[in-house]
């Protein structure tokens, strides 16, 4: 009786789930990162392309807050953003440890953006913001600044 009640409450929960019934992908197969194989109802993954061109790009005004480098450039690899200058601060420590030169910038909504790397062109930005995402996982959301004159 036990096992004939959780056999019950499990098939409700199951079919009672719209996002389990069949044709209620939230996604446009085309964004799927599974292929349907013609001869297989198994799917495989698609493999993974490498694209300079879908790195996040946003434009703000931004100041430099750290004392040591006040110079302005018009790109900036941003690896970190916070509402909390302290959080900034700790988050800057870390990259030291791992080899980076960060720099703080503040936006004109107070958010802090920490940048490993700046600028005045924009293939070689997008070129080191690649660099960051391919060489470090942990960084794979790495982005480009574009500094609002």
């Amino acid at each position: 009786m036990k096992h004939l009640l959780l056999f019950i409450t499990t098939c409700l929960l199951f079919s009672s789930c719209a996002s389990l019934q069949k044709g209620s992908s939230s996604f446009d197969d085309s964004d799927s990162p599974y292929v349907a194989d013609d001869t297989s109802a198994t799917p495989k993954v698609k493999p993974k392309e490498k694209k300079t061109d879908d790195i996040v790009v946003k434009e703000e005004k931004v100041k430099v807050i750290d004392e040591d480098n006040m110079e302005l450039f018009n790109y900036y690899v941003i690896i970190g953003s916070f509402r909390v200058l302290d959080n900034a601060k700790n988050y800057k420590q870390e990259l030291f440890a791992e080899g980076f030169n960060p720099v703080l910038l503040e936006n004109e909504n107070g958010l802090y953006r920490v940048s490993v790397a700046a600028f005045n062109k924009e293939t070689p930005a997008r070129n080191k913001a690649t660099s960051i995402r391919d060489q470090y996982s942990n960084h794979d959301d790495t982005w480009l600044l574009i500094r609002k004159q």
